[in-house]
């Protein structure tokens, strides 16, 4: 006479544990409010670009056009800009600026980088600028970049990679019969 039994199978694990669950929530709350900050970073930069786009277009004069130079402490490496001054008229009324885009003239470590920019605006030179018709005190050059509004999708996947961390962690598990353990058999053989 001879019993076979068999072990008991352990049970497979059908839903995180609650502290895994909060986890998981957490972190696709975290990714969904990254991406959407920079999502709006980046829309607000989209939109101000192309509102410029629209800005009426004068003529200008490139008045000064020169190379500023600034040292933050005696151990750093100076930095140069371009410092550009045009005048313009608005509506009869004559106005000078130093926006070359709308943030101003960014630094840089490099002057050679600096000389070559302000190649492009010596003084003297008639150019265009595009005037702010609801301030007509700012005037930028160059109007910014429309790259922001076709980089946006890369944030979108931190936003739609949180929306499926959060759902995972908050789906059900199904269990199945064939999950379950297997009941203990007991077989007799005469």
């Amino acid at each position: 006479m001879a019993s076979i039994s068999s072990a008991p199978a352990t049970p497979s694990r059908t839903q995180p544990s609650t502290g895994g669950k909060w986890y998981l929530i957490v972190l696709g709350l975290s990714l969904v409010l990254i991406g959407s900050l920079f999502i709006w970073l980046l829309a607000r930069s989209f939109l101000r670009a192309l509102e410029m786009r629209d800005w009426p277009e004068v003529p200008c004069a490139v008045i000064n056009s020169e190379v500023e130079t600034r040292i933050h402490d005696p151990q750093s490496q100076p930095q140069y800009r371009q410092n550009v001054i045009f005048g313009y008229e608005w509506q009869g009324q004559t106005f000078t600026n130093d926006h070359l885009t709308l943030r101003g003239s960014p630094w840089y470590s490099s002057r050679e980088r600096i000389e070559k920019r302000i190649a492009e605006f010596p003084i003297g030179k008639m150019t265009t600028c595009r005037v702010n018709p609801s301030n007509p005190s700012f005037a930028v050059l160059k109007p910014d970049s429309l790259a922001p509004g076709y980089t946006i999708w890369f944030p979108s996947l931190f936003v739609v990679g949180g929306i499926g961390v959060i759902l995972g962690a908050l789906r059900k598990k199904k269990t199945s019969a064939s999950a379950s353990p297997p009941a203990a058999r007991n077989d007799s053989t005469h």
